[in-house]
């Protein structure tokens, strides 16, 4: 395995930090890897999930004899309100994203690389411009993690005091 060592390689400041140009990666040899931070990123979670505080984690990306492997490790905190109370209230929630990332361009010949028999049409793909995008995948998980009911307190005794 190759490791480039502590390095953190820049996210883009300029466009959309949470898309990855990973055309050198992708020209590596298998077993490579490169480190991103992830810090203050705002997502728009849909499903009418707010987040109180943005995306914060890191990112491992390891190139592998297919694509890419995602590694990341990203916290936010959910803004929502107490199912029984009603009162506003933060959820702090953690996620981890593992995905194999596939590339629809070969970085060698740049004709287009077909999906293998049998594969799965909705696999994350990298972008025509050897481009990951992770907006997308991370939206996907922090909606999977919104609670179902989430209480301000356990003991929430609801709107009513005496019988909830």
């Amino acid at each position: 395995m190759t490791d480039t060592g502590p390095h953190t390689y820049p996210v883009d400041t300029h466009g959309d930090p949470l898309t990855f140009a990973v055309s050198g990666l992708m020209a590596d040899v298998p077993g490579t890897l490169r480190d991103y931070v992830v810090d203050g990123v705002d997502v728009d979670p849909g499903e009418g999930l707010v987040l109180a505080e943005p995306v914060r984690g890191t990112v491992r990306v390891t190139r592998t004899n297919r694509g890419l492997v995602v590694d990341a490790r990203l916290r936010a905190v959910l803004a929502g309100e107490c199912a029984r109370c009603l009162q506003p209230l933060v959820t702090p929630v953690q996620f981890r994203i593992d995905e194999e990332v596939l590339p629809t361009i070969d970085i060698g010949s740049g004709l287009p690389v077909p999906l293998e028999e049998g594969g799965d049409p909705e696999a994350p793909r990298l972008t025509d411009h050897h481009e990951l995008e992770l907006r997308p995948l991370v939206a996907e998980a922090i909606s999977l993690q919104e609670p179902i009911a989430p209480l301000c307190e356990p003991a929430c005794s609801g709107l009513c005091p005496e019988c909830g």
